[in-house]
């Protein structure tokens, strides 16, 4: 069922595809992201960007 519905969803996106535009916001985004979690992953992220965890909670340091 769940396939039928992503088959009319990308025969929908296929007869009005997005605009260059959105597009391209889209991948701007997606690169965005990419390059923050790329700071992140090389430990280049400042300190006073991270969130403060709470007591109760403790998560392994990467």
């Amino acid at each position: 069922m769940n396939n039928l519905i992503w088959l009319i969803r990308a025969s929908r996106w296929a007869r009005n595809p997005p605009s260059a535009r959105m597009v391209k916001l889209v991948l701007a985004i997606i690169a965005a992201g990419l390059v923050l979690a790329g700071l992140e992953h090389l430990g280049l992220w400042p300190e006073w960007a991270e969130l403060d965890r709470p007591r109760g909670m403790h998560l392994p340091k990467p």
